[in-house]
């Protein structure tokens, strides 16, 4: 359907184009002449068959095929060819039109006029053959233009699928780890737990598949996150989770803050089992502010799988925020920071 409607619409283009072309020279020639000469039209339609066999047939099969050679030669004989038809086959004008016939010569007669008899068509049809390439070369470009930003697309939303990929099985073997341990334990909040990681898992297949999701949902996503972590931990009194700002009509791209929490959770229990986290999300106008920091504890990272999740949320942001975000991530010697700001809109 958008193919055909493309074409319906450069279809209108050419006449609109042609028939404005020709309505200038035939009002000007009935306002001073009171007639129009048949050479006009011929000739016209002589540089409309240039204009179209360059448009349409030397530049695409030749030129943007890179065959030069036969291009310039098929160019130079397309030319002398209809030159000189021009030239030996003008029409003869009708009967009743000897006085215009009379007027025209009388111009001819002029020597400068005379000089340039044979010069100008040459002239006019060279540029309807220039214009002909031109707007074939320009249609090209855009049509080229139009497939590298639908690859770029289609190459974009596929490496975004990619990386939620990535990250749901990530956030779901450590949510099951959770789990386990509460189980393992008989802790009676492992009902809750269940619970809780349904809710969470339905948000990630079904509303988190949306490109953007509203604010709040992502938040109550956060809190469900770290209620499920809090029932696991021995120790979980310093971690704390601060939502400032107005963030009801504010909408966000699904799954980009969690990878930070989860990394945080992962290595910020010290070896009393104590867990460090401070989580703060703040909205100020169109500015998303996130900021977290843990202990740095004692658990020993997997160079294999290790800031797996980290590294796609920074692709993530690329993809999603293009300069439309910061991020800082720094530690000391006790403490992993994280701040990302996010412009919204």
């Amino acid at each position: 359907m958008a193919q055909n409607s493309v074409k319906i619409k450069e279809y209108w283009l050419h006449i609109i184009a042609w028939v404005c072309f020709i309505s200038f020279p035939v009002a000007f020639a009935i306002s001073e002449f009171g007639a129009v000469d048949l050479k006009l039209f011929y000739r016209l339609g002589i540089n409309a068959v240039v204009f179209y066999a360059n448009y349409l047939i030397l530049v695409p099969f030749l030129l943007l095929k890179k065959r030069m050679i036969p291009y310039v030669l098929s160019s130079i004989g397309l030319l002398v060819v209809v030159n000189i038809a021009v030239r030996h086959s003008m029409p003869q004008l009708p009967p009743g039109m000897e006085q215009f016939k009379e007027m025209v010569e009388a111009v001819e007669q002029q020597s400068a006029v005379k000089q340039l008899k044979y010069f100008i068509p040459v002239v006019i049809t060279f540029a309807f053959f220039l214009l002909g390439g031109t707007i074939a070369l320009v249609k090209d470009f855009y049509q080229r233009d139009k497939l590298v930003q639908l690859k770029e697309i289609q190459k974009t939303e596929t490496e975004l699928q990619f990386l939620k990929n990535q990250l749901n099985p990530h956030f779901l073997f450590n949510s099951l780890n959770s789990i386990y341990s509460l189980v393992r334990n008989k802790s009676n909040e492992a009902p809750e737990a269940v619970i809780t990681l349904s809710e969470l898992m339905r948000y990630m297949l079904y509303e988190a598949r949306e490109e953007k999701v509203p604010l709040s949902k992502e938040i109550k996503y956060i809190q469900n996150y770290i209620s499920l972590q809090r029932l696991r931990l021995l120790n979980s009194e310093l971690v704390t989770l601060v939502i400032k700002g107005n963030y009801e009509d504010k909408q966000i791209h699904p799954l980009l803050l969690i990878s930070f929490i989860e990394n945080a959770f992962k290595y910020g229990t010290d070896f009393k089992g104590v867990t460090d986290i401070a989580i703060v999300i703040e909205v100020v106008g169109n500015t998303l502010i996130f900021r977290v920091n843990n202990f740095l504890g004692n658990f020993k990272k997997d160079e294999k799988s290790s800031g797996i999740g980290l590294r796609n949320i920074k692709n993530r942001l690329e993809l999603l925020y293009p300069n439309k975000h910061s991020l800082s991530m720094k530690k000391d010697e006790k403490r992993y920071f994280v701040d990302l700001e996010l412009n919204l809109y």
